[in-house]
């Protein structure tokens, strides 16, 4: 992890397998940890602008699942990568926000993309929350950076089996519902 900003992790990871990894999304650290956090391989799945800024938009390209939010076309195509990746391969992170929560609650309303991928493709939610992310590197500025801890907690896998497409509000709202309480529970112990 970047220098003074180790990353701690704590609750049970499951075992073995793949997973559709929903993380809430706070910080450009985020981004980063995502590789410190996960002790399995994954694919991320990524907003397609980070792939033009130079050498890092390379790298980026290499290994994110890239997706123009504004292009049907694109979000369809991301998609179908997502399904093969988690048939295939390994797991799949994805920020249900979309973007930087800058509401000032714990969570911004989350996009259902992950959760109609877990449930056609019948794969379990992992839940991951970053409890102190924009104490370290806020996203109001790249260069905002602070020394300090980072906490990363797993939550209880979330099943699919036996859901349907029908069942993609309830499901957003109970892991948004989990997700929330644990960000409230995590800042409230500093």
């Amino acid at each position: 992890m970047v220098i003074g900003m180790p990353v701690k992790t704590s609750g049970t990871l499951p075992p073995d397998g793949r997973y559709v990894i929903v993380a809430n999304h706070i910080s450009y650290m985020d981004t980063i940890a995502i590789f410190a956090t996960v002790p399995f391989y994954f694919r991320a799945l990524g907003k397609k602008e980070i792939s033009r800024i130079p050498v890092l938009g390379f790298l980026y390209k290499q290994i994110v699942i890239m997706v123009d939010r504004e292009s049907d076309k694109s979000r369809a195509k991301s998609m179908r990568l997502m399904w093969r990746v988690l048939k295939h391969e390994s797991s799949i992170i994805i920020f249900p926000e979309g973007t930087f929560n800058e509401t000032g609650s714990p969570l911004k309303d989350f996009y259902s993309g992950a959760f109609r991928l877990a449930i056609n493709t019948g794969t379990p939610i992992l839940p991951l929350i970053y409890g102190d992310m924009q104490d370290r590197w806020h996203y109001s500025g790249w260069w905002k950076l602070w020394p300090g801890r980072n906490r990363a907690v797993f939550l209880p896998l979330v099943a699919v089996e036996g859901l349907t497409l029908e069942d993609v509000p309830a499901l957003k709202q109970d892991v948004y519902d989990v997700m929330e309480a644990a960000l409230l529970r995590t800042k409230g112990n500093r």
